[in-house]
């Protein structure tokens, strides 16, 4: 089991949660900033670490060899885990994935190919992984699935130009994917990019 931790929403009573899934090198912990920085009192955060480590932070996949593997364990342990929180009673039309870089992929990669529809998939600065497979393997309950992708304009990491056909692929085999550029690097833009965020959850509201 992945390892995750808890920031209950300001409103007790709520079930509302968003799973969240740092970046390559980063952690659980570097996300502590996202409640605040979202502000929703009614959502539970979800922090997670990714299963392998790498240097000081943890990796969702191999990012010097075949990331295959890696990828298909993690969307293994994500979906156990999204299956936990609905033993918990968690309904996935109250549940938000939020991924940043490698989590972004994996995000979309879980969404794509669960059975369940969940409230909203947030996609930060990453690509999707083999997405002509990622297209024909996914189910009916993906393929409706809200998605916010959001990317730099200027990102050396990865670069727009790798991620936006990519997006488009998705989009034109039917997909309900926003996709959203920003004049940023491999980074958040505050407050545009925050606000978007924020906007695209309270529309599933």
């Amino acid at each position: 089991m992945l390892d995750a931790f808890l920031f209950p929403a300001t409103d007790g009573k709520s079930k509302k949660s968003m799973i969240v899934l740092h970046g390559l090198g980063d952690s659980a912990r570097g996300y502590t900033w996202l409640p605040g920085a979202l502000g929703l009192r009614d959502m539970n955060y979800i922090l997670v670490n990714a299963p392998d480590e790498y240097y000081m932070g943890y990796s969702w996949y191999d990012y010097d060899g075949d990331p295959a593997p890696g990828v298909k364990r993690s969307r293994e342990a994500l979906l156990e885990l999204i299956s936990a929180l609905k033993g918990e009673g968690r309904s996935p039309d109250e549940l938000f994935l939020f991924g940043f870089s490698q989590g972004c992929l994996m995000a979309i990669d879980v969404a794509a190919r669960s059975n369940d529809i969940f409230a909203g998939v947030v996609g930060i600065s990453g690509k999707v992984f083999e997405p002509a497979k990622l297209i024909s393997e996914a189910t009916c309950s993906g393929r409706k699935q809200r998605f916010l992708v959001t990317h730099g304009d200027n990102d050396p990491v990865i670069p727009v130009e790798t991620t936006r056909p990519q997006i488009q692929m998705m989009q034109e085999a039917g997909f309900q994917v926003d996709w959203r550029e920003f004049k940023k690097e491999h980074s958040f833009a505050d407050p545009e990019e925050i606000d978007a965020i924020r906007d695209f959850v309270a529309e599933a509201a």
